[in-house]
């Protein structure tokens, strides 16, 4: 399985971003996605996940309210839309894909940095 992350850029505070995750490599979908990330000096934390099933999604409190993850199963691809962008919110985004709900997850994407500028 191959995870390809794409989207992140410079913003300015207040700003938005919508970040993609495609995975392809194999027929059958994962049980859910995520997205984590790391900021420079500091450990990789997680932001939301979302089921491929059911499209339920959980999110880290410092995101609610500001990101939305959703997926496009046809497509094979889960989005992060991120409104209201912070200086804090600057890091190297990652996503990640795992085959149940109680595993971990087996396949990362190669990151994409996001910076906000203030």
């Amino acid at each position: 399985v191959q995870l390809q992350a794409c989207g992140g850029g410079l913003v300015q505070a207040g700003g938005s971003l919508t970040l993609s995750c495609a995975f392809s490599g194999r027929t059958s979908y994962p049980y859910g996605m995520s997205w984590f990330r790391q900021a420079p000096e500091k450990e990789r934390e997680y932001v939301v996940s979302i089921t491929w099933s059911g499209a339920r999604a959980t999110y880290a409190d410092s995101v609610k309210g500001r990101f939305t993850i959703s997926r496009d199963r046809a497509k094979n691809t889960m989005f992060l839309q991120m409104n209201s962008l912070k200086p804090e919110d600057t890091a190297v985004y990652y996503c990640a894909a795992r085959d149940t709900s109680v595993a971990s997850y087996n396949y990362w994407g190669q990151g994409t940095q996001v910076t906000v500028s203030s």
